[in-house]
């Protein structure tokens, strides 16, 4: 019996830390954390355009943005926030996660893109401003910390005030402090990027998206936690 009673203890403590796929486990309700994706249907996704998007994007527990119109874009605006999820890439794939997206209407001539932040996802080994773990042609990640192609790999990422902060399977990888980017075009060293948004005045509120660009990529267990601004 006292056995009996061990296990269900276990059980029970488990159970409060860990939660399935697309779940939260009672420790994340109570931490704040939301489900973005719930594993079966399109809900609470749609276009850049606010079109509904199809339920084929759904592939057995994961949410794959190929193909869409850019990419497959949450329906709140946020500010400051952890997200978390969980993504598994094919081969020679570019992704991202967007966040701040902001406004939806993209500008003439350039895609929606343009008006947001991308952290990279891509079939690379290197660790450069498009690898994975980087904000897109504005930061190189420390070091590429992805796992082989076909894996899943976890992805964390801090939004708040000015600071972008990434983690990627359980490691920092890339912290920006977007006051320092003063100027369009320019990154702080003086280098050269491809934004003409001086990213200091950029809105902090905004949409996260999942980018489709040419490849077969799924993302599971999205999840935000919320931060009082």
């Amino acid at each position: 019996m006292r056995q009996n009673f061990f296990c269900l203890g276990a059980l029970l403590l488990a159970g409060s830390l860990w939660a399935g796929d697309n779940e939260l486990s009672a420790t994340e309700k109570a931490e704040g954390w939301q489900l973005l994706f719930d594993g079966k249907s399109t809900k609470g996704w749609m276009s850049p355009k606010g079109k509904p998007i199809s339920p084929s994007h759904v592939h057995d527990g994961s949410l794959n943005p190929h193909p869409c119109d850019y990419m497959l874009t949450h329906e709140s605006p946020w500010e400051n926030f952890r997200l978390a999820l969980d993504f598994r890439i094919t081969p020679k794939c570019n992704s991202g996660v967007f966040l701040r997206t902001f406004p939806l209407t993209p500008k003439p001539g350039k895609d929606v893109g343009f008006n947001g932040l991308e952290i990279a996802i891509d079939d690379t080994q290197t660790a450069g401003y498009h690898d994975t773990g980087a904000l897109y042609d504005l930061s190189k990640p420390k070091f590429n910390a992805m796992k082989p192609v076909g894996q899943w790999n976890h992805l964390e990422l801090d939004s708040e005030g000015p600071m972008i902060v990434v983690h990627l399977n359980g490691t920092e990888v890339n912290r920006v402090n977007l006051d320092l980017f003063s100027e369009p075009y320019l990154r702080p060293d003086g280098s050269k990027h491809k934004f003409d948004t001086a990213f200091k005045n950029h809105p902090r509120r905004g949409y996260i998206g999942l980018q489709d660009h040419g490849s077969n990529c799924w993302y599971k267990n999205i999840k935000i936690q919320p931060k009082k601004s």
